[in-house]
């Protein structure tokens, strides 16, 4: 491991030091000890592949299994198995497709994505936030917030990229990892996953276009596809044509941009639909929005008898243009989406009624956790008191659930509220306001 780790950091400091590199031998890095760390990396816990192998499963003679995949691989014998097809629910009611790799093929992704991380994580952005290390939603969700508050940002566009991960095309995939990458054996490696195709209900089918959902290496891959494709661009739009402010925050296709001049925003639209139509993609047309918002929205828009600024949501959060109590400076409110909320509250709901026989205790014990996982990320400042109707919610649903366990001596609410009081945690703010946080680690 450790030699891996200074073969990587030697790429790292060659990518730096030379930005129009291109590396010839990269394979050589995917070793034995690579492949080990990378299983170690995966979690033991996760769904098995069309080969039904679970990560348990392999760590039985898990030794020589990675010295067998691990000659296979430099051999080129290796082969892609074709990703197994499933769907979790969306908040609007549609299914999101996912890819399901087997296990052999998330370790050695997960090992090549470790090289190309190595490569590009020196040329990415700092304005791109997702699935990288160290940077999370609430770094992209602080710095979208001081972008509007310290830029003159006027008009905000919330985009949003037409099915991004099935309409990637394989053949610009490609021609973009050329640009730093030609050890041809890591490019056929690449091919071989994008080729693989998907099995759902035993039935195969190819993949002209797309990434798998769901597979390790695919955040890389879009982030790779995007860089050139919307990042680069922008940077040299804002510097050559833009006359006014320009911001833009993206976290994986999920990208929000700030205008200073409607016009500039108008223009720069028009030209990023012909820019992604080029490169085989689009906007969504209901999902894609030109809205006026910042700190004269309220004010210009009440000038001319219209309503209060529209919102925009971007990582859950609901953005809405509001006020500070004492001296009325603007900010941005940031609410969880009620969709979503709503939608998390059904699903909750449906446990409890489910388990309403089981043990309260235990129940309480998973009911904590999920309200937990759930506070540490929507509990910023601003938006406790939603988070606060949430636990009521919940809490009237167990109340209810808990009636239903039988005819005879219905739980009262008085003997209720001491199970509310002791599994249901009462909401605080658990992350400091945008500024603090985005200073205290950016500057």
């Amino acid at each position: 491991m450790n030699s891996m780790s200074q073969g990587l950091l030697r790429v790292r400091e060659r990518a730096v030091k030379d930005k129009s590199v291109r590396f010839t031998a990269l394979l050589h890095h995917i070793t034995v000890e690579a492949l080990e760390a990378s299983y170690n990396a995966l979690k033991c816990n996760a769904a098995p592949g069309v080969d039904g192998c679970t990560w348990q499963d392999y760590q039985k003679d898990r030794a020589e299994r990675l010295k067998e995949l691990h000659a296979r691989i430099h051999s080129g014998a290796y082969r892609a198995q074709p990703s197994l097809r499933a769907y979790i629910p969306k908040s609007d009611g549609t299914k999101r497709p996912l890819g399901i790799a087997a296990l052999e093929d998330k370790i050695v992704q997960h090992a090549v994505s470790e090289i190309l991380a190595a490569i590009y994580e020196t040329e990415f952005y700092g304005f791109s936030y997702g699935f990288r290390p160290g940077r999370g939603c609430h770094d992209a969700l602080d710095s979208l917030y001081m972008g509007i508050i310290t830029k003159k940002v006027n008009y905000v566009l919330d985009a949003d990229i037409r099915k991004f991960f099935d309409s990637i095309s394989h053949e610009w995939m490609i021609r973009f990892l050329e640009r730093r990458v030609t050890d041809q054996r890591i490019l056929r490696l690449i091919r071989k996953w994008l080729r693989a195709g998907v099995s759902e209900e035993g039935e195969w089918s190819s993949t002209k276009a797309g990434v798998p959902q769901g597979a390790v290496i695919s955040p890389l891959l879009a982030n790779i596809f995007l860089h050139y494709v919307l990042d680069d661009w922008v940077v040299q739009w804002r510097k050559e044509q833009a006359a006014g402010d320009v911001i833009i925050v993206r976290y994986a296709d999920d990208f929000v941009m700030g205008f200073q001049y409607k016009r500039e925003a108008e223009r720069f639209l028009k030209e990023l639909r012909e820019r992604l139509q080029y490169f085989e993609l689009s906007l969504h047309p209901d999902k894609t929005r030109l809205i006026e918002f910042g700190r004269f929205a309220a004010r210009d828009r009440r000038n001319r008898g219209e309503g209060k600024p529209e919102t925009f949501d971007f990582l859950g959060f609901r953005h809405i243009c509001g006020t500070t109590r004492k001296d009325k400076r603007f900010k941005i409110l940031r609410k969880t989406i009620s969709t979503r909320m709503a939608e998390t509250i059904k699903r909750i709901g449906r446990t409890l009624f489910a388990s309403m026989h089981s043990d309260i205790d235990k129940v309480g014990q998973w009911l904590q956790r999920v309200m937990l996982g759930y506070y540490r990320y929507f509990a910023v400042p601003g938006n406790i008191r939603t988070i606060s109707s949430f636990r009521y919610a919940i809490g009237r649903i167990w109340f209810k659930a808990l009636r239903r366990r039988g005819q005879k001596g219905k739980i009262r609410w008085d003997t209720f509220s001491r199970f509310e009081k002791r599994w249901l945690p009462v909401p605080s703010a658990l992350h400091p306001y945008p500024n603090e946080r985005f200073c205290a680690k950016y500057t």
